[in-house]
């Protein structure tokens, strides 16, 4: 890897406030990645004099500072004006820009404010980004040399990711390309494991390729999923992907990133297979995750939402008996609901999910977060699993869908 370094600073107070989520990061990551480089820090202060205090602070120990936010025409817009105060630097009013703000509020039938001129003023000896989609535009600043400083290459950049990333793409990401000293790129994969916890997958896997040194291993955990990430060179890993499938087996969810319903339903496609849902404690959800899945219509063919005893016999044809003798969160009513759904649908395999999201409903016998899961297929005997579960409500509805995702996964993988 390239030992040059590259920062993010985001500027804005609407960040710290969480009414606008940041995405800067993430996309400059993916983007920078391929040429060797990584954001090695990132920093978020919020309008003011604090910008002026991270810019000082990343003075010598990086190469090159990308500044997002504080380019517009209002007060709380004062990156530029604080660059150039810290540099040393006059701003200088840039008619050509100036005139493209006016051109774009004349083509838009907006009123030209004065206020607007800040965003046409530039640092002396600074290059301007021109800026496509919207009026404020980009600066590139080379390495200014101070009394006790020295500061990185700077680009400063629009707020606005639909401003930013195109501007980026044109100037920044080139800048970076030319750069980078890394003469072998590194490769970065990422399987995706269900079935098998964080601590077993760095256990089974993650030690044996970490013994190597020319591997670089990660983890990322979500309910019941793990990524394990790999970085090296692609020769590298090409070596090693044997093993890791070996070792990850049947837990291996994806090479590509695909999510469990994404991967649930390319599986029934290429069987030939469909499914139906009925879902009493999830509400739905997990209809919501097979149905987001483009192509999903070709293989998902019903979904029952049965939340009341009363629909659970009705739609479903559940014995009101069993329900009375044994409880809506039984494995028998789960059998039944599946039973029923797969019959009325004519659906290869039928899920059914019941139990207790809590906070409140369980009791001596039913313990909170109490779900049962069953599995109708044709020509097979139903199977059913009780989970334990004892969590809040979204998660238990994440967790509940997932587990019952990977029931029938499994099943599909098995064809028993």
């Amino acid at each position: 890897m390239s030992v040059f370094s590259v920062e993010l600073l985001c500027t804005g107070t609407e960040l710290l406030l969480g009414s606008v989520s940041d995405t800067h990061l993430a996309w400059f990551g993916r983007e920078i990645f391929p040429y060797g480089l990584r954001i090695s820090r990132q920093t978020t202060v919020p309008d003011g004099a604090a910008i002026r205090d991270a810019l000082l602070e990343s003075f010598g120990r990086t190469d090159v500072l990308i500044v997002t936010g504080g380019l517009g025409p209002t007060t709380d817009d004062i990156t530029r004006e604080l660059v150039a105060e810290i540099l040393g630097r006059r701003l200088i009013l840039h008619q050509e820009t100036l005139a493209r703000i006016e051109e774009r509020c004349r083509k838009r039938g907006f009123v030209f404010q004065h206020r607007m001129e800040r965003q046409a003023l530039v640092p002396e000896g600074a290059t301007v980004l021109p800026n496509e989609n919207g009026s404020a535009p980009g600066l590139s600043i080379p390495p200014v040399e101070g009394v006790s400083w020295r500061s990185p290459h700077l680009f400063l950049l629009p707020g606005p990711p639909r401003e930013l990333q195109p501007m980026a793409s044109e100037h920044v990401l080139p800048f970076l390309k030319d750069l980078s000293s890394a003469s072998v790129k590194p490769d970065c994969r990422i399987y995706r494991v269900a079935g098998m916890g964080e601590s077993t997958v760095e256990e089974k896997v993650g030690m044996e390729l970490t013994k190597r040194g020319d591997i670089e291993v990660g983890y990322c955990a979500r309910p019941n999923e793990v990524d394990l990430r790999l970085i090296g060179t692609a020769k590298v890993l090409d070596e090693v992907e044997p093993l890791v499938l070996t070792l990850l087996g049947d837990c291996l969810l994806s090479k590509t990133g695909e999510s469990m319903e994404e991967s649930v339903v390319s599986m029934l496609k290429m069987r030939g297979a469909t499914v139906a849902t009925a879902e009493s404690c999830t509400g739905g959800a997990l209809a919501n995750r097979l149905t987001n899945v483009p192509g999903s219509s070709a293989v998902f063919l019903e979904g029952f939402v049965t939340y009341s005893n009363q629909s659970k016999t009705e739609l479903l044809g559940v014995p009101t008996d069993l329900i009375l003798r044994h409880g809506a969160v039984s494995a028998e009513v789960a059998v039944a609901m599946a039973e029923g759904a797969r019959v009325i649908s004519a659906a290869s395999y039928a899920l059914s999910l019941t139990g207790i999201a809590g906070p409140d409903g369980g009791g001596a016998d039913k313990q909170l977060g109490t779900l049962w899961i069953a599995l109708a297929a044709t020509g097979k005997e139903t199977q059913m699993w009780k989970n334990i579960l004892p969590t809040d409500r979204l998660t238990f509805k994440q967790l509940a869908t997932q587990t019952a995702l990977e029931y029938l996964r499994r099943r599909m993988l098995t064809g028993s």
